[in-house]
Parts: C-alpha cells; structure tokens; sequence
C-alpha cells in the first residue's frame, strides 16, 4: 500500500527507526536530491544522446539518498564516482568553446533542462552543507554533489553547442 498514514502529521521515519520531522535537515537534503534525481529523468528526454549517462547519474543519487537518509547502504557514492564525474567534465569541456563570461541559463529545450538540473543540484547541495554542519558526513557525499552541477552545468552547454544555439551572456 504506498498511502499508511503515519506521515499525516508532518513526521516520517528515518531508516533507524527515528521519527523526525518532515522539516528536518535531513529530509530535506534527501528530499531535494529526490527532486533532482526525478528532473535527471526529465533531462533524460530531452538529451537523448546523454541517455546512458544520466541515467548512471540517477541510479548514484539513488545511493546518495540512502546515505542521507541515515542508512548503511552497501553501496556509496565512492571517489570513483567522483572521478568519473571529473572525467565527463572534462570531456565536455573540451567539447565546447571556451568560456567567456557567465552564461544566461536556457538555449534549445534539452540545455535549459539541464541548467535547471544544475540549479536543484546546487540547491541540494546547500542542503547538504546545512546537514553537514549537524551531522558529520563523508568527503565523498560533499565532493560528488559539486562535482554533479559542474558536470550538468557542462552538458548544458554542450547541448546548445551542437543544436549551434549560441550561449547569451548577461547585461550588466
């Protein structure tokens, strides 16, 4: 049965058994790398040449979740999760013309997606920090969330460079 109840007063259970409230740090970073993870599948849609990638992407915030959400999971996120991340970033940097100067997000449908992937991302990362400042949390959980919107923000553009959608800059 997915509805119990049990959360009709604005707590839930944690993984430990401990029931917290909805409002918690804790919910909240899971609850934002949810939200990021489902707009990943949105993006999936739209950059279908990215297809494989952001689904591996969606599976590793899976295992970011459980983490979060005060598991032992058998699987973390690891450093070499992080490397691949490094590597995709690379890739894609190399990919793309040079950074000139902040870039307006949007551009063809499936960049504008991914831009606003990068901002959840960004949002969950501060999310994280926040808990972070509570509960102490590994390396691995920080680095990767960053290294997650560097790597959205890159594929962002290398969707508009081969749709040739030429990235705007901001008018100061």
């Amino acid at each position: 049965m997915v509805y119990t109840g049990n959360g009709d007063r604005g707590r839930t259970d944690l993984s430990s058994g401990e029931r917290v409230s909805k409002s918690s740090e804790r919910i909240q970073a899971y609850g934002t790398v949810d939200e990021l993870n489902s707009l990943v599948g949105v993006c999936r849609s739209y950059a279908t040449d990215k297809e494989g990638e952001l689904e591996e992407i969606q599976n590793e915030l899976h295992i970011l979740q459980a983490e979060l959400a005060n598991r032992e999971p058998d699987t973390k996120v690891t450093d070499e999760n992080i490397d691949r991340l490094e590597d995709r970033c690379d890739y894609y940097q190399e990919e793309c013309p040079p950074l000139r100067s902040f870039v307006l997000a949007g551009g063809c449908k499936s960049a504008a997606q991914l831009h606003n992937a990068r901002s959840v991302a960004r949002r969950a990362e501060r999310k994280i920090v926040k808990l972070d400042q509570d509960v102490e949390l590994r390396e691995e959980v920080l680095a990767y969330i960053n290294r997650l919107s560097d790597l959205l923000f890159l594929m962002a553009r290398h969707e508009n460079h081969l749709e040739g959608v030429e990235e705007k800059s901001p008018k100061y």
